[in-house]
């Protein structure tokens, strides 16, 4: 099966005919290794499932996909690749099942099935965001396993009290439950980025609240982590009016105004977002 995967020698072709050379704006480093593919698909265990993959580039993740039979909807914020995409897949793959969407990700709204998962290669540049989109706006996803920058990917999943512990890790823990699952040599893509990638992934939880809540809930943590030297009755002053005010509401929370943010987990900033506006249990 190695022949319906992109080499080397087949992506950087692929790439003169295109005149493409991957650009920082939008943090592109294309997958050379057809082994390193496969080893995300199947880290991923999406076999056959409904998949939405943000930035495919040249193809090379999108053939993974389709390969072990996943329905796949591409999103590809560069008009050139995005118009290529489907040749490239169909030339080596005749069945596979995708869409293709030239659009930027943090615009999409629609897609044109249900997804059941998210796999892919972030922009580096813009990772948490697009996370953290998608999730709110697909709650059908319940397995993601994204290739991120290895610090991006370690704070996502960082917990509480932990130096890289941070809004990130928070706000993403609002869907599920994040880890680390594979670490990815830097050598496997082009151009060699200079820092390191890993694999990070998702699995679901019961969602905590609703949307409004969801809401209130990142604002505290924004607020937390903003300032995050402070205490939170100083750090979430902003947010009730004042710092007595903030002491109180915490407090009536059962959480103690005196501890800073990296100390907590999720829980107690949905307790103290409840106080916001007299939203209570």
């Amino acid at each position: 099966m190695a022949e319906s995967l992109l080499g080397p020698a087949e992506l950087r072709r692929l790439a003169d005919e295109l005149d493409v050379s991957p650009t920082k704006k939008w943090g592109q480093n294309f997958l050379l290794d057809a082994n390193t593919v496969r080893r995300i698909v199947r880290v991923a265990d999406v076999a056959k499932q409904r998949v939405v993959e943000v930035g495919p580039g040249l193809g090379s993740l999108t053939l993974g996909l389709t390969e072990v039979g996943c329905d796949v909807v591409a999103i590809e914020i560069d008009p050139r690749l995005a118009a290529r995409l489907r040749q490239t897949v169909v030339e080596r793959q005749p069945d596979a099942r995708l869409e293709v969407l030239h659009a930027d990700a943090m615009t999409v709204r629609e897609l044109p099935f249900e997804p059941q998962a998210l796999v892919a290669n972030l922009p580096y540049n813009v990772s948490v965001p697009v996370l953290i989109h998608l999730f709110e706006t697909f709650p059908t996803i319940t397995r993601a396993l994204v290739m991120v920058q290895a610090e991006v990917g370690h704070r996502i999943a960082a917990k509480p009290g932990s130096k890289i512990y941070g809004t990130p890790s928070v706000k993403a823990a609002w869907w599920g439950t994040w880890a680390v699952e594979a670490e990815v040599s830097r050598q496997v893509f082009w151009p060699v980025p200079n820092v390191d990638s890993v694999l990070v992934g998702f699995r679901p939880g019961e969602l905590p609240g609703d949307d409004e809540l969801r809401r209130k809930t990142f604002a505290v943590v924004d607020a937390a982590f903003g300032q995050r030297r402070k205490m939170l009755r100083g750090a979430l002053s902003g947010i009730f009016g004042s710092s007595e005010a903030a002491s109180a509401a915490i407090a009536a929370a059962d959480v103690d105004p005196t501890l800073r943010g990296e100390s907590l987990t999720l829980e107690p900033f949905i307790q103290i977002a409840k106080q916001i506006g007299g939203k209570k249990d």
